[in-house]
């Protein structure tokens, strides 16, 4: 959708014309869902976000000042919903039987790397970085939901800025130590997929329940850094940013 068009789309939304509004909503839904998506990574209640950042930005859209600030206005909303999920999840009570119940799992039917890797296609180190993303600490994974949008040309750095509620400068010192850990969580993704792999980490994976954590991305790393096996998968990798650039959205 060109510039013009959508700024005369929002401005008739705003205004209240019920068929701009449904187009509105119809252009939104895609950058929603890849922003909520691979921030939750495929959480039951994905879904759930992303309506309630469509009723929000509904509801607020007739005091919106300028529409040329609408997608930043709209990832802010995202990510506002995106923290209050998390709250809830960490404010509710913890059930006897979580596993037995299912709550506040992600959805094996919906993991958005899975996702990510059919629809686009993505292989050789492509899809190594979609997968690593599986290992970065939960408290930067909006962050990362929202460079991976900007690594592949949808959103600014402003934009994520303003979305972050952070200034410029303290959004790049985020980026960076956000990018370090996805840069040691390919290496742990190639050491894990390695054929034959390494007998001394399966040693350590001994005790590992097959899901992806922090803490055994770091003992994975650890044991990486002082492998001479492991350790090669960290030679010749792309910057991430660069696997990133032209991806379309999910």
């Amino acid at each position: 959708m060109g510039q013009d068009r959508e700024r005369a789309l929002i401005k008739a939304a705003r205004a209240g014309d019920a068929d701009a509004k449904d187009q509105l909503v119809a252009s939104c839904l895609p950058l929603l869902y890849n922003i909520v998506g691979r921030a939750l990574n495929g959480h039951a209640d994905v879904d759930d976000v992303v309506q309630e950042t469509v009723l929000r930005m509904l509801r607020a859209l007739p005091g919106l000042r300028s529409p040329e600030s609408f997608r930043s206005w709209l990832v802010a909303i995202a990510m506002n919903e995106i923290r209050g999920h998390w709250r809830d999840r960490q404010s509710a009570a913890i059930p006897v039987e979580p596993l037995a119940t299912g709550h506040d799992r992600v959805d094996p039917a919906a993991d958005f790397v899975d996702v990510t890797i059919l629809r686009l296609g993505l292989s050789g180190q492509r899809r190594q970085v979609a997968e690593a993303t599986r290992w970065v600490d939960e408290d930067d994974r909006a962050l990362l939901s929202l460079w991976w949008l900007e690594a592949a040309g949808q959103l600014t750095r402003a934009e994520v800025a303003a979305a972050m509620n952070l200034s410029p400068e303290h959004t790049a010192v985020r980026v960076q130590r956000m990018k370090a850990q996805l840069d040691t969580a390919r290496v742990v993704v190639g050491a894990l997929a390695a054929q034959p792999r390494c007998i001394l980490l399966d040693d350590i994976l001994a005790g590992w329940d097959g899901a992806p954590s922090p803490l055994w991305r770091k003992r994975i790393a650890r044991h990486a850094r002082g492998c001479t096996v492991c350790s090669g998968f960290g030679s010749g990798l792309v910057p991430a940013e660069g696997l990133l650039v032209g991806l379309a959205l999910v």
